[in-house]
């Protein structure tokens, strides 16, 4: 794949260190998915965005892969690939639409001193209840129980691009010191067809949570800052009343290398 240009970005955050990295490619009109998926492993990202085309009515054709498969959404690589297009001159500031895997999404762009800022709208989110049975077993396998729940936050399917099982746990200490085996997880997650992570969160103030989002793609167990699940957890939040709207998120990027694909 001579002259192939894979970049890389680090979304919600100002500094390299920080936020959750994502692989953008730019030009990915040729590659089958095999060479997709092969990029996305070398990358070893919790995701890998690849630019497949333009549609009809004019939106950027997105793909997403994870190390080990194809993603239907994924917020951050999203947001990566925003600000990848404003940094090379193919995008100004404004709007860029994207037609992904689960309809269009948009992005709104813009530059300040510290460089450039992007932040999306998610597709149509909505929220369901999480089946009895699938709450047991995500439990079982993260070593909580039912009574380390928020009773106030009931755990439902929150699907905002992907499906997000959503548990927000009571106390601060079982929400940090919970463990889980990362090939029992996979397996549970493959089974029960959630492409995404499973998000457990707790309650820190009336309008503050901290989450967890459990995603075993390879050598990463949890995804660290998940715009897709943050998007669903939104939309978990708002269908609960659980705080009083307007609240928002944006986020800001550090690109920290391009390196050409031989």
């Amino acid at each position: 794949m001579p002259d192939l240009d894979i970049l890389r970005y680090a979304a919600f955050t100002t500094h390299p260190e920080g936020g959750n990295p994502a692989g953008v490619v730019l030009d990915a009109s040729t590659l089958e998915d095999a060479a997709m998926q092969r990029i996305a492993a070398d990358i070893d990202f919790s995701e890998t965005a690849f630019i497949t085309g333009i549609d009809a009515d004019g939106a950027l054709t997105i793909r997403y892969f994870s190390p080990i498969a194809e993603v239907p959404f994924c917020g951050h690589a999203t947001i990566a690939t925003a600000v990848a297009l404003a940094d090379a001159g193919r995008a100004g500031t404004g709007v860029i639409r994207f037609a992904t895997p689960v309809g269009i999404v948009e992005i709104q762009v813009s530059t300040d001193a510290a460089g450039t800022r992007a932040s999306f709208t998610s597709v149509e989110p909505s929220v369901s209840p999480l089946a009895a049975d699938d709450l047991a077993a995500i439990l079982h396998e993260v070593g909580l129980d039912p009574a380390s729940l928020d009773a106030d936050l009931p755990p439902r399917i929150a699907h905002a691009g992907n499906p997000h099982p959503v548990i927000v746990v009571a106390g601060r200490d079982a929400f940090d010191g919970f463990t889980f085996d990362a090939e029992r997880v996979r397996a549970l997650m493959d089974n029960q067809g959630w492409p995404a992570t499973i998000t457990i969160a707790h309650r820190v103030a009336p309008s503050r949570f901290v989450a967890r989002n459990l995603f075993p793609v390879g050598r990463i167990t949890e995804d660290p800052a998940t715009g897709s699940a943050a998007a669903s957890f939104g939309a978990y939040l708002r269908s609960l009343g659980a705080v009083a709207p307007p609240h928002e998120s944006s986020s800001s990027r550090v690109h920290t290398s391009a390196d050409p694909a031989n």
